[in-house]
């Protein structure tokens, strides 16, 4: 070879590492968890982590054959600790648990929630704490990267002793119980797996309790929503752009000077967007020095508000990749002699992050409803309802409608479920994170805020439409025109669900420039 291939050769090996997640080794983030269940980044087991998974595993198996009494791997559970099983007894206790556990109800969640799910188990099984077989790692690993994605139904964990319910679910397909999804349909694990060529497997000492004690169903919805509120506080302060171009308003409430002597990150970090999205506009700068003296608050301070949702999201970010790399089962299996019943598995930690990203999506839905509130009220030159044939024609009225209704949802989901508990298991668990519901409810707001944005945008275009023959940024003019392609500007009163759903499906694809 030579030496530039060379060179090229060990770039290309660099990159391949670099494409690589090592379950237990490496670190989890909200994007690769995500990568991985894509398929864009491959995880692996090492031989590092194989040799830790299995000297844990010794570690088991020593205590299970021992006289001492050590929770969940030779006792019952929960009011039944205090009950020892034998040896001979260990398997049928692990897989009774997982199948008596296997109570939830409700709609199945969304496949790659499942999937996500078991990336977060393999990972959390790989550092070597949990005590459970390298084969039951193994077939985890073979749903995951065939897409044998399990039936998870949406409800019935209290997030403590973690989601049992759907985690149970989740791994009912081991024992060839349970079902998959299989396309759009859903099949018998028991088939599905004599198509694949698998047996089901036979559960040992504290593998079941291994696969079902965790927050990885909590955790999982805090990896979709963070996946998702990160287009949108990006998207939100391109609508919020759009409309201050709209309204003509000013650009001085987002000048660097004003948000330094009070630095709180994210204010920091959307008055430098906005600034960013309004520069070189025409219709900003032939307004800079206009009568107005001030603009309202849904204008004036979208640094103070989505800010403050980034701080939250932050917040809710740096806990969520805290808990993809922890072990969250119970128990932990420290030494030869040592298996600790602790409380790790208690989602109390990513419940009330959860409860606090909620009503910081939901503010972004809030503040959108209002400027398209504001863009209606006919000022500075917008006709009323943003249509120049009022009377005969309602124009944008009634979307705002839609908007009010959404955003009033939001507000009634944003009932934090990490304030309540209600004791379980005969009062063993007295007292329960509901963190489960925590993030479907988070997951539920942030679908809402993807239409409020859609519709705020689409009145954004119109208002924008009234400033006419000004310009505006490169950035603004290039999002126009991806509405304007799908949307066009309203003349007469028409059927308006059609552009609704096509603004919808422009967010939910991400159609939009955000930087």
């Amino acid at each position: 070879l030579s030496i530039k291939n060379t060179n090229n050769f060990v770039n290309n090996i660099r990159y391949l590492k670099k494409m690589i997640f090592k379950y237990g080794i490496d670190h989890l983030t909200v994007d690769k968890v995500i990568a991985i269940a894509q398929g864009t980044l491959k995880a692996v087991l090492t031989q590092e982590t194989i040799d830790s998974v299995e000297t844990c595993r010794l570690k088991v198996e020593k205590m299970a054959s021992g006289n001492k009494a050590v929770y969940g791997i030779n006792t019952g559970f929960g009011p039944l600790c205090d009950v020892q099983i034998t040896p001979a007894e260990t398997s049928k206790l692990q897989e009774n648990l997982l199948i008596t556990h296997a109570v939830g109800v409700g709609n199945p969640i969304d496949k790659e929630l499942s999937k996500i799910m078991m990336i977060c188990k393999v990972h959390a099984l790989c550092q070597g704490f949990s005590g459970v077989r390298l084969a039951l790692i193994e077939r985890i690993l073979y749903f995951i990267e065939n897409d044998l994605l399990p039936i998870v139904p949406e409800q019935g964990s209290v997030g403590a002793s973690g989601d049992l319910a759907p985690l149970s679910h989740l791994f009912l397909p081991l024992l060839g119980e349970g079902e998959f999804w299989i396309g759009k349909e859903i099949k018998p694990a028991k088939e599905v797996l004599a198509q694949h060529k698998l047996k089901p497997l036979t559960l040992e000492a504290k593998e079941g309790l291994g696969l079902i004690n965790g927050t990885q169903f909590i955790l999982a919805h805090a990896i979709k929503g963070l996946q998702k509120m990160t287009y949108i506080l990006d998207l939100v302060d391109v609508a919020g752009a759009m409309s201050l171009e709209g309204f003509q308003g000013s650009a001085s409430p987002f000048k660097e000077a004003l948000h330094k002597i009070r630095p709180f990150k994210g204010n920091v970090k959307v008055a430098q967007r906005i600034r960013m999205l309004l520069k070189d506009s025409q219709n900003v700068e032939n307004h800079f020095e206009c009568e107005r003296v001030q603009d309202p608050y849904s204008i004036r301070c979208m640094p103070q508000v989505h800010g403050a949702s980034r701080n939250a999201y932050e917040h809710l970010k740096e806990l969520a990749e805290i808990e993809m790399n922890s072990v969250t089962d119970n128990p932990i299996v420290l030494s030869d002699t040592e298996a600790i019943s602790g409380g790790n598995f208690h989602g109390q930690p990513l419940a009330m992050a959860l409860d606090y990203g909620s009503i910081a999506a939901s503010e972004l839905g809030n503040i959108a409803d209002r400027r398209c509130y504001l863009l209606l009220e006919g000022s500075y030159g917008l006709p009323r309802l943003l249509t120049s044939g009022g009377g005969l024609n309602s124009g944008f009225m009634i979307p705002q409608y839609t908007t009010a209704a959404l955003v009033t949802e939001n507000k009634s989901l944003c009932f934090p479920p990490s304030a309540d508990s209600v004791p379980t298991s005969l009062g063993q668990e007295d007292h329960v994170s509901m963190g489960s519901i925590s993030g479907r409810k988070f997951n539920q707001i942030l679908g809402n805020i993807e239409k409020i944005i859609a519709i705020e945008l689409m009145y954004a275009a119109q208002a924008m439409e009234f400033r006419r023959p000004n310009t505006f940024s490169p950035i603004i003019e290039e999002n126009f025109k991806i509405i304007r392609e799908k949307v066009a500007k309203l003349e007469d009163d028409r059927v308006l669900k059609d552009d609704i759903y096509a603004m919808i499906s422009l967010v939910q694809n991400k159609a939009f420039i955000v930087h």
